[in-house]
């Protein structure tokens, strides 16, 4: 059902919010930096980046945004309040999706065993990466990669794999001749890959994961 009866006023929504008029803040972005909305301007807003992800993961970073408005149930008037450019919608959807891998990461770590931890955060980052689709690369040619987003998402998705990588070391589960930067570009390298065989994303993880494993000593060694 669509819903076009959000009125803007000043207290309701800040006049020309946009993300990059606010330099794009970084990943930790919190409620009270986020545009101030009323219940229904939030709903929208969320809305419209659970479309965008779906959109821009089937038809990519260039995906129409009428559809966008259409999957989330709204008007594009709406899609333009809380988005006024591609850009912006990109950025947010973006963002979304580092803090989800990342916020995989924070709850498995201390809910399972380390080596289930390592390979579940493998596992939500490779799906991740199946589903972005150019949207980094699109990001990149319009702010830079040395932009504020870029930078502080890419930091955040080291740190993670930093802290999870040293976790199954210290458990003695993982050598300890990795480093995070390996993990991510041999992550990234599967899911290219596999673009067009997304059916053996499974398999070759598993084979990434049996090469990291710690092998026991050799006898006599």
């Amino acid at each position: 059902m669509r819903e076009d009866s959000e009125e803007v006023s000043g207290s309701d929504y800040m006049e020309g919010y946009s993300v990059l008029a606010s330099r794009i803040p970084g990943l930790s972005m919190s409620m009270e930096e986020e545009p101030k909305m009323r219940a229904d301007a939030r709903r929208s807003r969320a809305r419209l980046l659970e479309a965008a992800t779906a959109a821009f993961a089937e038809n990519g970073a260039d995906a129409p945004l009428d559809d966008i408005a259409r999957r989330a149930g709204v008007g594009i008037g709406t899609l333009y309040r809380h988005f006024p450019t591609r850009v912006d919608l990109q950025a947010a959807v973006f963002r979304s999706q580092v803090k989800s891998v990342c916020d995989t990461a924070d709850e498995l770590i201390v809910t399972v065993a380390p080596e289930a931890a390592f390979a579940g955060w493998l596992h939500a980052m490779a799906g991740y990466l199946a589903t972005k689709r150019g949207l980094s690369g699109a990001l990149i040619g319009a702010i830079g990669k040395d932009s504020e987003l870029i930078t502080s998402c890419w930091i955040a998705m080291h740190d993670t794999a930093d802290r999870l990588l040293s976790h199954a070391q210290q458990a003695g589960v993982l050598r300890e001749d990795i480093k995070s930067q390996d993990v991510l570009r041999l992550v990234h390298g599967i899911a290219m890959a596999t673009e067009h065989a997304p059916e053996d994303t499974d398999r070759l993880l598993s084979l990434l994961l049996d090469g990291l494993r710690r092998q026991p000593a050799k006898a006599g060694g």
